[in-house]
């Protein structure tokens, strides 16, 4: 009996899309998301890891900062010995010559010598002492370097090395014990007006043919301010000062010393100068009104444009006069305005007066003198006495335009830097004219003024 065949009541699959074109084959289409289903993302296992250039970028760089001061021990001529080292040894296996490699031996052995002289840690507490951060031009700057041992082990001796600007001094360290400290003394001449950087201090380790050098820094730079020189003005020279002081000036004023006229009183008067027998004639209130006395206060201006000047000693000189009438003006507490065409010096206290003055450096451009004339009525209005420094390639004519720039009334002062002249004194127009050869004749020159 032949039994037919079943039939399956279950539908037949559901028909797969189309996959998409340039799909691997075998692969499985990605399901269609319906409206309400969230279609699987899809990963590319083989693409590079997010980042990964960035991260090796960083990694050679920590290398290399770590392999820069090992590298830096070596110096060009131990460089150039272990680059013969290699040329010698490859080819000498490559040639199979053994005087190429007995070469290659011999090279190596001075620079495992310096190895064995740079290597090891060594340690140490090192002051640097300034006796003073502030010297005039000519004099020392006296400091000490202090090397102690702060460990319990003894210390071989060794080499210090200070760094003065360009330059660097060498000490040698004996041998120390635990505890033990060295002082060496040393003396900076000052030649110039500069801010020298002293320092830092460093412990030196090498080896006699100087293919290795190690160094280690323990103590950081200092500045070290040399000041222009100056001299001091006595009475006499600085007497211009105090001939302005108490003049009367055109202003009024309604309390000073120099008495000007009545006037008849407004609200808000001090009573005090209520003049009564007139005010008992007219039947009113009537006050005494006052010009106002001109108080000191002196513009030293520096026109610091290196055309002016023949070479650096005349602009040294220069600087070193503008600041001593600068000083002087600050010592006798009167008003004080410094400046040059580069900008403005600080006259709160000596010291940042004297340390502008340092930093001054000539100027290469073409500005004109009567612009340094014009800042002088700019930033002090009520001047009383301007002193114009200047070079002995200042033309006349640029003299006089600086001076018709300066504030009305002031008493006009030009001071020409001329190396080896002698002090003379002229007049230019309203402005007097003293030409000053050395510092030490200012005191001189200056006596001469408003005289």
């Amino acid at each position: 009996m032949s039994i037919p065949p079943r039939t399956s009541s279950t539908p037949p699959p559901a028909a797969s899309p189309a996959a998409p074109p340039g799909a691997p084959s075998g692969q499985s289409p990605a399901p269609v998301s319906g409206p309400s289903s969230a279609a699987p993302e899809v990963m590319d296992t083989d693409a590079p890891a997010p980042g990964l250039p960035e991260r090796a970028r960083r990694t050679a760089e920590r290398a290399w900062k770590r392999a820069k001061p090992v590298l830096a021990v070596v110096s060009p001529v131990g460089w150039t010995l272990l680059a013969a080292v290699l040329v010698s040894g490859v080819l000498g296996l490559w040639l199979h010559l053994t005087e190429l490699n007995v070469l290659a031996l011999a090279l190596l052995v001075p620079l495992v010598i310096a190895a064995v002289f740079v290597l090891g840690r060594t340690s140490y507490a090192i002051t640097l002492d300034l006796q003073s951060h502030r010297v005039v031009v000519g004099t020392r700057a006296v400091g000490r370097v202090e090397v102690r041992n702060p460990t319990e082990k003894t210390i071989l001796p060794s080499r210090i090395e200070l760094s003065v600007g360009s330059a660097s001094a060498q000490f040698l360290v004996p041998r120390l014990g635990a505890s033990a400290a060295h002082e060496e003394l040393f003396a900076v001449p000052t030649r110039r007006r500069a801010v020298l950087v002293v320092g830092p201090v460093r412990s030196v380790r090498d080896d006699p043919l100087s293919l290795m050098r190690r160094q280690v820094t323990w103590a950081k730079a200092q500045e070290l301010f040399v000041h222009p020189r100056t001299v001091r003005l006595d009475e006499a020279a600085s007497g211009f000062l105090r001939d302005l002081e108490g003049t009367p000036s055109s202003d009024l004023s309604s309390s000073d010393i120099a008495f000007h006229a009545l006037r008849d009183y407004t609200p808000g008067d001090d009573r005090r100068h209520v003049h009564w027998r007139t005010t008992a004639r007219t039947g009113k209130l009537m006050v005494r009104q006052f010009e106002e006395t001109r108080r000191s206060h002196v513009v030293v201006a520096l026109a610091d444009r290196a055309a002016d000047f023949e070479d650096e000693d005349e602009f040294e000189l220069a600087v070193s006069a503008a600041a001593s009438v600068s000083v002087q003006t600050m010592r006798e507490e009167k008003e004080l305005t410094a400046l040059t065409t580069a900008g403005r010096q600080r006259t709160a206290t000596l010291r940042r007066l004297l340390d502008d003055y340092t930093v001054l450096e000539a100027q290469r451009g073409r500005r004109p003198l009567r612009d340094l004339g014009q800042a002088c009525a700019d930033k002090a209005p009520n001047a009383s006495a301007v002193v114009l420094v200047v070079g002995s390639l200042t033309t006349p004519t640029e003299l006089n335009q600086a001076a018709t720039r300066f504030p009305p009334g002031v008493l006009p002062i030009a001071v020409r830097c001329a190396r080896g002249a002698e002090v003379r004194r002229s007049r230019l127009g309203g402005l007097e004219l003293v030409t000053l050869g050395r510092i030490e004749d200012l005191p001189m020159a200056m006596r001469t003024v408003g005289r």
